[in-house]
């Protein structure tokens, strides 16, 4: 079987040789997104995978974090302790999901912290490196932003907290999956794999067989293991190896510590799998980043707290996995079983 690697977590592992099988690329929410169609006439797929594209350009102009969009305007309101009156159903809705999911991932989820990530350097498309300040990073931490100081009342969004400022990052990809999948099963199309940056979802499947897929080695340029997803099935992975840089042999990533205001260390990459739902794609893109951001031992509670029942993590020279996920994956190398400790958890 050959492999075609989108390095951002995960690889499309499928021939492109067959001619019933169409695909197209694009560069959308600071990433690669792969739509890919199968069985279906190329004018159908075309079409399918243009309002697809379409959908996705218009979150992506809503939701962005630091260039002007719906989000940003909202947070310049909350800057200024002014309500923000003119807020979309939609952009309420995705507020309200992400504050329920971020009271129940003990506030490890928090898209509330977007003066921490603007600090850190990651409002922008290329990282500069530098020197942390304690005393300011004490001073944003201490400001305990969170959604739950937002509150809503018809189309206005007002907060308690004048230093919230949204940052959507670790939602939007996810939410844009289950946009794309009502919108393929809209179209009739039973059989496609959408692909933004890593997160994925599985629609029917390729031919005879289901959707397959490659995790990432967080530490190479190939895929550590394959697995198979199934009809409604979602994947999604958070790592420290796309959006980060290095200051004096250090590597501080993206993915923050709301508690501490630091990026999270020694941990490589964490990759779920989520059942089929309505949410799917959306559980997929938030609930890695808890599992990433929790201390060691608290991570088997919080994957119970969260429900999710499929895992993989990868540190140094070591991964653990739930059993159901090791039921599911193949690991692609004999040596990474051989040189990692692995382990097996309920």
């Amino acid at each position: 079987m050959k492999f075609f690697f989108i390095l951002v977590g995960f690889s499309f592992l499928q021939s492109c040789s067959q001619p019933s099988l169409y695909q197209s690329k694009h560069y959308v929410f600071g990433t690669i997104v792969d739509i890919s169609i199968y069985g279906e006439k190329e004018e159908k797929a075309e079409e399918a995978a243009k309002v697809v594209l379409e959908e996705f350009t218009r979150l992506h102009n809503s939701l962005h974090a630091w260039k002007k969009s719906d989000l940003t305007n909202l947070n310049e309101s909350i800057s200024k302790n002014k309500p923000y009156r003119k807020a979309s159903s939609e952009l309420i809705e995705i507020i309200k999901n992400a504050r329920e999911l971020e009271v129940t991932s003990n506030h490890l989820f928090n898209p509330a912290i977007g003066e921490l990530i603007n600090y850190w350097g990651f409002h922008q498309d290329e990282f500069t490196p530098i020197h942390p300040n304690e005393s300011k990073i004490k001073s944003l931490v201490e400001r305990s932003p969170s959604l739950s100081q937002l509150h809503i009342s018809g189309t206005t969004i007002k907060s308690s907290n004048p230093y919230v400022k949204i940052d959507l990052g670790g939602y939007a990809k996810g939410y844009a999956l289950d946009r794309a999948s009502k919108i393929i099963r809209e179209h009739h199309i039973k059989n496609a794999l959408i692909n933004i940056g890593g997160n994925i979802m599985a629609i029917g499947q390729h031919g005879s067989k289901p959707w397959r897929v490659g995790i990432q080695d967080p530490r190479g340029a190939q895929a550590i293991a394959k697995v198979d997803l199934p009809d409604g099935w979602a994947i999604g992975t958070s790592g420290d190896y796309q959006r980060y840089f290095i200051n004096d042999g250090k590597r501080y990533c993206h993915l923050i510590n709301p508690l501490t205001g630091y990026p999270v260390e020694g941990i490589y990459s964490v990759t779920v799998l989520i059942e089929p739902s309505q949410s799917a794609g959306t559980l997929s893109d938030v609930l890695s980043k808890p599992l990433f951001i929790s201390k060691k031992e608290n991570r088997r509670d919080m994957a119970k707290k969260l429900g999710i029942y499929h895992y993989l993590i990868i540190e140094e020279k070591h991964i653990s996995m739930t059993k159901t996920m090791a039921d599911k994956i193949q690991f692609l190398n004999p040596l990474t079983q051989k040189n990692n400790q692995i382990e097996i958890t309920l």
